[in-house]
């Protein structure tokens, strides 16, 4: 089945646009950081150069999974969003971790360090406004694609690290305690793990063959048992090969009568568009058989 290159396209374009933003706003808050001498924002411009890492895989994995079916890879290549997305979950874990060791170091060190806090706090507003930006452009295709999932939560660790910074940079200027900083920090680094877990999960999903979430096998058994012809089903397997493009197999004992009156075509046609109709399944390939033919199966299982 071809697939429709519209939707690839239009996340391109905006993975393109994200990058030119966050680049853009890494390269602010690195001037920003040596002129303020803020270790928040040369933090959080650290945050970013990772999180830019993220974005160039997450186009990268989405150029090579456009590319089309082939014979040595008759899927095509659409599972690569998916290593891409395990690419940007990993990096997202490194990066919370890396926040929270330099969190640690800063509240167990003398906190003497001195921070121009007002151009540190403005810095760190146009970096906001850029993630918040980059965060609607990307809502859209995070929906669909588990790449793009990836990609919208580095962002979203960025807007997370401007909020920290402005937070930090506001009690330093009110209080003077710079270690504001290095609890923020803190706080952000638990506050990424989980949905870096929750996107290393989706991944090991799809690359486990899992059955898809709030798919259920039974059902999808009931709804073809009440096919016109079908006695029974077995062997059933549904995975994904990538976020919403579902795959699926069976074995179809149909009776003697389908086979008698030729009407093998128009059965397979009404259990297609009944699984494509109520599952969401795009690929179907289902193996049609007599009552006798299951008995002579080595494995089979409902």
């Amino acid at each position: 089945m071809a697939h429709d290159h519209a939707p690839v396209n239009t996340s391109k374009k905006r993975l393109l646009v994200v990058i030119c933003i966050v680049a853009t706003v890494l390269i602010a808050e690195v001037i920003g950081g040596i002129l303020t001498g803020s270790l928040a924002l040369l933090a959080d411009a650290g945050h970013m150069l990772s999180d830019l890492t993220g974005l160039f895989i997450a186009l990268f994995a989405m150029t090579i999974a456009a590319k089309p079916a082939s014979d040595r890879a008759t899927y095509g290549y659409r599972r690569t969003e998916v290593f891409g997305a395990l690419a940007n979950g990993l990096i997202l874990c490194a990066v919370a971790v890396g926040i929270a060791i330099e969190a640690f170091g800063r509240l167990m060190g003398p906190g003497d360090t001195e921070v121009i806090a007002l151009p540190m706090l403005l810095v760190a507003i146009v970096g906001l406004i850029a993630n918040l930006v980059s965060m609607l452009i990307l809502r859209a295709g995070a929906k669909d694609s588990i790449n793009m999932r990836g990609a919208y939560l580095e962002v979203f660790g960025d807007m997370l690290g401007s909020v920290a910074v402005i937070v930090a940079a506001i009690v330093i200027m009110l209080t003077g305690w710079v270690q504001a900083d290095a609890v923020v920090s803190l706080l952000i680094a638990v506050f990424i793990l989980p949905r870096a877990f929750l996107l290393l999960r989706d991944v090991w999903r799809v690359l486990n063959e899992s059955t898809p979430v709030g798919t259920d096998l039974s059902a999808v058994r009931s709804h073809m048992m009440n096919s016109e012809g079908v006695s029974d089903v077995h062997d059933l397997h549904l995975w994904a090969i990538t976020t919403g493009e579902h795959v699926f197999t069976a074995h179809v004992v149909v009776t003697d009568e389908v086979f008698a009156a030729e009407r093998v075509g128009a059965t397979l046609d009404r259990l297609t568009e009944c699984l494509h109709d109520h599952f969401d399944v795009e690929h179907v390939t289902l193996q049609l058989e007599p009552a006798t033919h299951a008995a002579h199966e080595a494995h089979t299982h409902d």
